[in-house]
């Protein structure tokens, strides 16, 4: 068995803020999202994706793959947003097995409203306290992690 490629001290200093850092901002954004208007951040991510979307629908597989959740998890979030009326669910009329989530004006309006709070939280703990040439870098950065990871990973 071969040695382990181990990080060497600046590597794990940063790996270490990294994951400290991304855990801390997740939940300070899940808290606000909560306490502000009784989202999470992962049915907040479904409303962003399902608003992006053309006619603010999509399958729950593509759905799945975007919001970056596994299909199980995805439908549970989607019955808790179903039950506050902010999502529908409806069968694909072309495939019997397929099934869409749809935006309802309920969810698109509640969207409407989370995101002008959600905005400031990303200004304020993410945009505003980063160098704008760091934060080029962390956007490459993450690209490059995404293509290697690959889609639906």
């Amino acid at each position: 068995m071969s040695e382990p490629r181990w990080l060497d001290a600046t590597q794990q200093r940063d790996w270490r803020a990294y994951v400290d850092g991304s855990v801390r901002l997740t939940e300070i954004m899940d808290r606000d999202l909560k306490t502000r208007h009784g989202l999470s951040v992962s049915e907040y991510e479904i409303l962003v994706r399902l608003s992006e979307a053309p006619d603010r629908r999509l399958r729950m597989a593509e759905l799945a793959e975007n919001a970056s959740q596994s299909r199980s998890r995805l439908s549970h979030t989607c019955s808790r947003l179903e039950s506050k009326g902010l999502v529908k669910r409806d069968s694909c009329p072309n495939d019997k097995r397929g099934v869409f989530a749809h935006l309802t004006d309920e969810g698109f309006a509640t969207l409407e409203r989370a995101a002008r709070d959600h905005v400031e939280t990303v200004r304020t703990f993410f945009i505003d306290v980063i160098e704008p040439e760091d934060l080029e870098a962390i956007g490459r950065a993450f690209s490059a992690v995404m293509k290697r990871i690959g889609p639906g990973a």
